[in-house]
């Protein structure tokens, strides 16, 4: 999202890092609804802390509600029906090869974010 913005931050891989796993392995929010969150911030979020959020809010409240409807939850641990931060997890996991159901989630949630900013240009 950043480099289609023209955006050059060296951080963007950074911050996200412990986004996998449902925010480090804890099964909560999937990081790639996380990501796509975090891209939408980037273009629409506010520059000071007095300033206008509405657009932002709008975009981000938008992603989550198209994302549960389509996947029927933004919930790692409920997408993947395994628990990532145990050995069990993991290995249900790789043995399921959930990995490709991961890279869905992220490309349509990129997909989302994208279409939402191109509807807010």
């Amino acid at each position: 999202m950043c480099e289609d913005r023209g955006i050059a931050c060296d951080l963007v891989p950074r911050i996200a890092t412990g986004f996998c796993g449902g925010l480090a392995r804890s099964g909560g929010m999937c990081g790639a609804v996380s990501g796509a969150v975090m891209a939408l911030n980037v273009v629409l979020g506010r520059d000071a802390p007095d300033a206008p959020r509405d657009a932002d809010y709008a975009a981000v409240r938008k992603l989550l509600s198209a994302f549960t409807e389509r996947f029927g939850t933004v919930n790692c641990g409920e997408l993947l029906g395994c628990d990532l931060d145990t050995p069990e997890g993991q290995a249900f996991y790789k043995e399921n090869e959930l990995s490709q159901r991961c890279r869905r989630y992220t490309e349509e949630a990129a997909r989302m974010a994208a279409d939402l900013l191109g509807a807010a240009d």
